[in-house]
């Protein structure tokens, strides 16, 4: 792998979609499930990942000007963290319902195969917070706009939704920006 100054953002989005081991018929039959457990294993997989994040979003002016990361139950929780570490900002957990200890307020969503309820605690950010939004997969949209949801209840302006990989197969990028948000993955895979 080159060193980090001298790497394309192309090469290291293949570099990480090589990487993702798919799971077919799991967890339901005809489900093709990408697992990222690969990029966590190994170190160097996971710094290129996180580099990509925090070169993408480190600049953290002009029209970004990120305020907060919040991450989706569970693996949004990884990589918001490690991200909002180095960027130096609050990171915000958003959970599967009634997981949060505190005061909350609650959003429905349907999943590519199923529904959720996600939830946020009731002071996790404020008006005039510019959030990024960050998980692992955009399927359906389902999930991320939920979580878009809970941030503007709370008065927050979502700056883009995050994820390592796209499913455009599914329209949840294009449903995501239909709903007028920005979206980004790191690559995209056909089928699911």
């Amino acid at each position: 792998m080159p060193t980090v100054s001298s790497r394309t953002l192309q090469q290291d989005s293949t570099y990480i979609r090589e990487r993702i081991r798919t799971v077919p018929d799991w967890p339901q039959t005809g489900v093709q499930f990408r697992d990222i457990t690969p990029l966590l294993q190994d170190p160097e997989t996971f710094h290129v990942l996180m580099d990509i994040f925090i070169r993408r979003y480190g600049r953290n002016s002009g029209e970004q000007n990120i305020s907060l990361v919040a991450g989706i139950d569970a693996r949004g929780f990884i990589l918001g963290a490690v991200l909002a570490h180095q960027l130096k900002l609050p990171f915000i957990p958003i959970r599967k319902k009634g997981k949060l200890p505190f005061d909350t307020i609650t959003e429905e969503y349907e999943l590519e195969y199923g529904t959720g309820s996600l939830e946020i605690h009731s002071d996790a950010c404020r008006a005039g917070d510019r959030a990024l939004l960050i998980d692992d997969l955009i399927a359906t949209g389902g999930t991320m706009l939920a979580g878009v949801k809970l941030l503007e209840r709370l008065g927050a302006k979502l700056v883009e939704c995050a994820a390592i990989i796209d499913l455009p197969e599914l329209g949840g990028s294009k449903r995501i920006r239909d709903a007028g948000h920005a979206a980004y993955a790191v690559c995209a895979f056909e089928g699911h």
